[in-house]
């Protein structure tokens, strides 16, 4: 079974959301679970997976702006900051911590509910104790 991990990180790398959704599903299906669990905050670094005009205009609706570079095929350039979104590696290095845990980097749970909670209770002795 594969599995994708969706998660809301503050400033510093800390996870404050996470969602799992299956391996083939499109990322924009985690994007619109987390989109109404975002935080007050001015930004949202995001990866190319998660440019959609409407998670764009969710975003600007709640007051939060997208540093989100645009897809390759998209016709019309998306402007994005280019230096605030090099701090997007605070979230790959949040991934890549909880993958220092062997049973997540080997996904040794098979049911998505059991594996979520793993990765919660990673996250947390992590990053929060």
């Amino acid at each position: 079974m594969n599995t994708k991990l969706h998660a809301i990180c503050d400033s510093q790398g800390r996870r404050l959301n996470l969602f799992v959704t299956a391996g083939q599903v499109s990322d924009y299906i985690g994007a619109r679970a987390l989109v109404s669990s975002l935080p007050k905050v001015e930004w949202l670094l995001g990866d190319r997976r998660y440019d959609a005009d409407w998670f764009r205009e969710a975003l600007k609706d709640k007051g939060i702006r997208a540093c989100i570079p645009g897809r390759k095929q998209r016709k019309k350039t998306v402007k994005y900051d280019k230096r605030r979104y090099k701090r997007r590696n605070r979230i790959e290095i949040m991934f890549g911590r909880l993958k220092d845990w062997r049973r997540m980097a080997t996904r040794y749970d098979r049911c998505p509910k059991v594996f979520l909670s793993a990765i919660a209770l990673a996250a947390t002795v992590i990053y929060w104790v």
